[in-house]
């Protein structure tokens, strides 16, 4: 009876948020849609809006709950929130290292945590000294990378999640790193700059950094098509998609796209660029090849849902496109989660 109860309140949830949406923005029918809104995790208690995911090889999602200084643990399996780690200020970037089964945490406050992912003990807090923001993970040197510092004291460091220390690798950037993608074929990191209007590109081999400039302003998520050597970024004025030659830094495409715009994904099996932004839809855009890019669709979200995370096929043999909601005056936070279709 338990079971059957808890399928009723899906249900409902799925109805009345769908209605939500639909009421937004007249669409196509969902067969032709690439994101259809199929159900929502209920996060009672979590307040403020989100920053970024995190994801472990046991189907768990991390997602960092800024405003409500926790991040929510999310077993995907069971669609129901787990745990609640408590006690990061204003968390932002989130990253589990599966090799050495820790969670790496960011604050804005300028410390790392980093907590055993099987019991999710605090294991260490490491200081950086200022806005501690996006993580990447090297899984071949087992290394974490923080972007982290305010204004010149910007930089992209090194942790060694091995053995949890801060690593001398570092690169001062003069201003601090939003987005930043890493080449698992290559050597460069390519970081978002936007106080500088700038996309910077470390070699880490050789340590140098070169720079692109950027006419659009507020380039803060990026995505990486490795294969083809392209760089997507999201800009917020004008709202845009920008996409780039990842070799010379030269401009491919142009596209408008959602406002407030906070992650840009990409799904390499599709040929696609999901945008989610805060302007209540995510712009889905269309991978003709390398140089042509076309939206696809507009698929209804909600106001302020601007973060998200993909990542690719799940242990069913189908995707799913998690979605943080906010609460709202009328409804409490959830994950709303998306079937992606062909």
């Amino acid at each position: 009876m338990k079971k059957v109860c808890q399928i009723c309140i899906r249900v409902i949830l799925i109805a009345g948020f769908t209605a939500q949406v639909s009421a937004q923005e007249k669409s196509p029918p969902e067969s032709s849609r690439p994101l259809v809104l199929t159900e929502a995790i209920p996060l009672p208690g979590v307040q403020g809006r989100f920053d970024h995911f995190g994801f472990d090889r046991k189907n768990q999602l991390f997602v960092a709950a800024l405003g409500n200084n926790s991040v929510e643990v999310i077993d995907i399996s069971a669609r129901t929130r787990v745990h609640s780690i408590t006690g990061i200020p204003n968390p932002q970037g989130v990253v589990y290292a599966p090799e050495t089964k820790k969670l790496f945490a960011a604050s804005s406050k300028g410390q790392l945590y980093i907590y055993d992912a099987a019991t999710l003990e605090l294991i260490k807090a490491i200081d950086f000294h200022g806005d501690v923001d996006n993580l990447r993970y090297d899984a071949p040197q087992q290394r974490v990378y923080v972007g982290f510092g305010d204004d010149e004291t910007g930089a992209i460091g090194t942790v060694d999640a091995t053995t949890n220390e801060r690593l001398d690798e570092e690169y001062q950037l003069g201003a601090h790193p939003e987005s930043f993608q890493l080449e698992t074929a290559g050597p460069s990191i390519y970081v978002n700059l936007p106080d500088l209007k700038q996309i910077a590109v470390i070699d880490r081999k050789t340590r140098a950094i070169t720079r692109w400039p950027m006419t659009l302003a507020h380039n803060f998520p990026m995505a990486l098509d490795e294969a083809n050597h392209r760089l997507f970024v999201a800009t917020h004025e004008p709202p845009r998609l920008a996409v780039f030659e990842t070799s010379s830094g030269h401009p491919v495409a142009t596209l408008p796209c959602v406002q407030d715009a906070d992650e840009v994904y990409y799904d390499s099996g599709r040929k696609r660029i999901y945008v989610p932004g805060g302007e209540g839809y995510i712009s889905v855009f269309q991978q003709v090849d390398a140089d042509h890019y076309q939206l696809l669709a507009k698929v209804p979200s909600t106001l302020g849902a601007r973060t998200a995370g993909y990542f690719g096929k799940g242990r069913k043999g189908f995707d799913r496109f998690f979605l943080a909601v906010p609460a709202r005056a009328d409804h409490g936070a959830e994950m709303w989660i998306y079937t992606v279709q062909d």
